[in-house]
């Protein structure tokens, strides 16, 4: 047991570090927060502008949603970090490992939100349109309210998955809670660290996956 609290429980040995764990958090929380809110944003706007069936425009969104939901986020980021400068476009980590998780998102989330559009009863496009609405009224009126409640389970959980990527921005040397943890690790040669780490991920996933099954059965039961 003594071992056990020696490598795993040293509070003593890691104290020091809190306030760079903290900053490491804040970072974790910011990167997670935009990267959800630009993602869903901008999958939601595909969405809808696939709708309007533009041949073009719609194999060019497919095109897009195919390639970022296929690679990997990590290889993602690196192409972001180290290969958009050879063409003059030169990100900070910061800002390629949210640009890059945001895509990935809003590629999934378009899915999800075309899918659940296409899950509407063609009855209630036709009642809408029978009414005098036109086309983007019809969507945005009564389409999309029903969609948006269809797709909130898939959602959220794709939310929860691409916010726990914004660790991969250690590999480019993103100052997030990963990237503090390791390094400091390598310095005190101790895992408590890891623990602390542990804890303070907790503090940010436990609370957004409660928010997450609210929202869920809310939206479940009473729509919007």
């Amino acid at each position: 047991m003594e071992k056990i609290i020696h490598y795993f429980f040293n509070w003593s040995l890691v104290k020091p570090y809190i306030p760079d764990m903290l900053h490491g958090l804040l970072i974790t929380i910011q990167m997670a927060v935009l990267t959800i809110a630009i993602g869903l944003v901008l999958g939601l706007a595909l969405a809808l502008l696939r709708c309007y069936r533009a041949l073009k425009i719609e194999w060019l969104i497919i095109l897009f949603v195919d390639v970022f939901r296929a690679l990997p986020q990590l290889v993602i980021i690196v192409l972001f970090f180290y290969a958009l400068p050879m063409m003059g476009i030169v990100l900070n980590p910061f800002v390629a490992t949210v640009l890059a998780l945001t895509l990935v998102l809003a590629a999934f989330s378009e899915e999800i939100f075309w899918g659940a559009i296409g899950a509407v009863s063609k009855g209630q496009w036709e009642a809408a349109r029978s009414t005098g609405l036109g086309f983007t009224s019809t969507l945005c009126l009564v389409i999309l309210p029903q969609a948006l409640r269809l797709s909130v389970p898939q959602l959220t959980n794709r939310c929860i998955a691409i916010t726990k990527g914004t660790s991969l921005g250690a590999v480019i040397a993103v100052p997030e809670l990963l990237n503090v943890t390791m390094s400091t690790q390598s310095m005190i040669a101790n895992p408590s660290i890891l623990t602390l780490s542990a804890v303070f991920f907790c503090a940010i996933f436990f609370p957004f996956i409660r928010l997450t099954r609210w929202i869920e059965k809310k939206y479940s039961s009473t729509g919007f």
